[in-house]
């Protein structure tokens, strides 16, 4: 098929799946799933849009849904929900005796879990690296967020992902999907802030990565380090860290960046099924979880999005995604091994994977 006729068919598709974001997603984040008594999103809402009941609210779920209308600054009201998300963060979250950001706080807004967790501060530092761009007010959050991740530093050029609330060491290690979206945060960092000293935290975690986590024997980054027992591997988070270093100019030359072009062909291979992503999969490329997840299913698109020459094979897979987990108005979270629905719930968390993925896409049809 002739290149025009593909990015013809691929521009329709994207017309149409970002419209479908923009006035059947991003809605259910302004009206029902907002909590304007404490100005926070509510973590998740049933398949009738009604707030599944209040356990807690998580400053992961506050920083993403910032990052989200950070991003969404022209549209009606987006600059102000950005402000009051910020505002939130760091009227529930923030430490006040020790620093750094609480997990979580109750249906009250009173801290719940303080204990300091690396994927928290990694979306907080994200956000507020993006937030900045917008708004000066967030250059003391990002002052403090970079500073709080330090706090995290261990052996290796890695990061423990979980800390005491007085930043004692708890003994859990690193994992890899906290320190992947810490170098996600870095990134937005050096790019609104290109420092010396952000740049080499960066270059230092993709060594620590590349020398503890990348399986050389299978292709494959792994959840855990590499001498870790019961390990395993998740092709939507090597699709992600494939976009990641692959999208970046600082990275190019890194070994981790061309090993993880290795992954994503090795996670194509093992770990789709009808096209659709597998949750996981053992080392040597057993299916473990065959659920269908849809942060996994955008992160593959954003990943072909940086291969011109699979125009085709995107053009299908955002047909084949809109037609699975997009519905009149949400979206469908899971699909189990078989294809059938399996969460019925629309997490806060989500339209931050649905954005990056449309952004991407976008940047691709531009060029």
């Amino acid at each position: 098929m002739p290149a025009s006729r593909l990015n013809s068919e691929l521009a329709e598709t994207y017309a149409t799946v970002w419209r479908h974001f923009l006035d059947g997603i991003v809605p259910l984040w302004e009206g029902p799933g907002w909590n304007p008594a404490l100005g926070l999103p509510y973590e998740a809402l049933d398949d009738q849009h009604r707030p599944l009941p209040v356990q807690r609210y998580r400053a992961m779920a506050c920083a993403r849904q910032l990052f989200v209308f950070t991003c969404l600054g022209d549209r009606p009201g987006a600059s102000t929900r950005a402000a009051t998300l910020f505002a939130s963060l760091n009227r529930y979250f923030a430490d006040p005796q020790h620093g750094g950001w609480y997990y979580s706080v109750d249906a009250q807004g009173a801290p719940l879990d303080t204990e300091k967790d690396l994927y928290t501060h990694a979306f907080i530092l994200f956000a507020c690296a993006h937030y900045l761009r917008q708004s000066a007010s967030a250059e003391p959050g990002l002052r403090a967020a970079l500073a709080a991740v330090a706090r995290f530093a261990c052996p290796r050029g890695l990061y423990e992902a979980r800390l005491g609330r007085d930043w004692a060491c708890l003994g859990q290690g690193p994992l890899q999907n906290p320190l992947m979206h810490l170098a996600e945060a870095f990134l937005a960092t050096f790019e609104t802030r290109p420092e010396p000293s952000t740049e080499a935290a960066l270059r230092t975690l993709c060594d620590g990565m590349h020398e503890h986590f990348f399986d050389a024997a299978h292709g494959v980054l792994l959840e855990k380090p590499r001498d870790a027992s019961e390990n395993w591997y998740e092709p939507g988070h090597q699709f992600e860290w494939y976009y990641l270093l692959a999208s970046s100019a600082l990275l190019s030359g890194h070994a981790l960046t061309a090993d993880m072009a290795q992954a994503l062909a090795r996670s194509e291979q093992q770990g789709l099924s009808e096209g659709a992503v597998c949750a996981s999969l053992a080392p040597d490329g057993q299916v473990v979880d065959g659920t269908r997840r849809i942060w996994a299913q955008a992160e593959h698109l954003r990943a072909l999005s940086l291969l011109p020459e699979r125009a085709a094979d995107l053009t299908a897979g955002l047909r084949r995604f809109q037609a699975a987990f997009l519905r009149p108005s949400g979206w469908y979270e899971c699909r189990d091994a078989k294809g059938q629905v399996s969460r019925h719930d629309m997490p806060s968390t989500t339209p931050y994977h649905l954005y990056t993925c449309f952004a991407a896409l976008a940047e691709a049809l531009e060029a």
